[in-house]
């Protein structure tokens, strides 16, 4: 589990140092055997250490620090969140999306520069360009907007998220989920990138697509991307 917790540690750092995320915003997390391994609120990742990182069980359910900074007793044995700090104050979509999406592995959330701008403008993603099939579709939707750390964020998330791997945040930011941390890391980049791509575009006009005949060659070639 602490082999996980690093992990999880390094790939928070990473998405920072990539650009993908600044401060304190965004999180990251791997799944477990009985449940998640999540980063802290509210704790700069340069700052952490893989003891910081929170375990979130089954159960979904928030841990309940002590003034001392540990759990308390009565979630020891709970499946419930455990460790010595509170986790992301998203840790209900990465829940959800646990429950929902058997083949998410980990998930990073970030407030990316152009995915952010695209979803402050509610925007959704169309086939400009062939690589949106990367992630599951034919575009990539934008989930309504709902206050942060929310029940209401969750469900507009699994909905944006059907057939995807990833979606933009109304007035937020953006989610992708990967089948282990590096290919999380690596989508996410990927992911922010066509956005760039994106907001460029829209400069230059209106942009001209794909047909949806060839995004969906597109996609049945996606199946086996990759796989040597």
């Amino acid at each position: 589990m602490s082999m996980l917790a690093a992990a999880v540690l390094a790939t928070a750092r990473a998405m920072n140092t990539a650009g993908i995320n600044r401060g304190t915003a965004g999180n990251v997390s791997a799944r477990c055997d009985d449940g998640f391994i999540i980063t802290p609120t509210g704790m700069a990742y340069d700052d952490c250490t893989a003891a910081d990182m929170v375990k979130v069980g089954i159960g979904g359910t928030p841990p309940k620090v002590g003034a001392g900074g540990t759990a308390q007793p009565e979630y020891a044995n709970s499946g419930t969140a455990l460790g010595k700090r509170k986790p992301s104050s998203e840790w209900r979509f990465h829940h959800d999306i646990y429950a929902a999406r058997p083949e998410a592995g980990a998930i990073i959330h970030a407030h990316a520069p152009f995915a952010t701008a695209l979803a402050c403008q509610q925007l959704e993603i169309p086939p400009f360009h062939y690589m949106i099939a990367r992630f599951g579709g034919a575009t990539v939707r934008c989930a309504a907007y709902a206050t942060f750390g929310t029940q209401a964020l969750s469900d507009a998330m699994l909905v944006a998220m059907q057939d995807r791997c990833a979606c933009l945040m109304a007035h937020h930011g953006m989610v992708v989920f990967g089948g282990d941390l590096k290919e999380a890391l690596a989508l996410t980049i990927e992911f922010e990138a066509l956005c760039e791509q994106y907001w460029r575009v829209l400069q230059l006009g209106q942009p001209k697509l794909l047909s949806a005949d060839e995004m969906a060659r597109v996609s049945a070639k996606f199946m086996d991307y990759g796989r040597q």
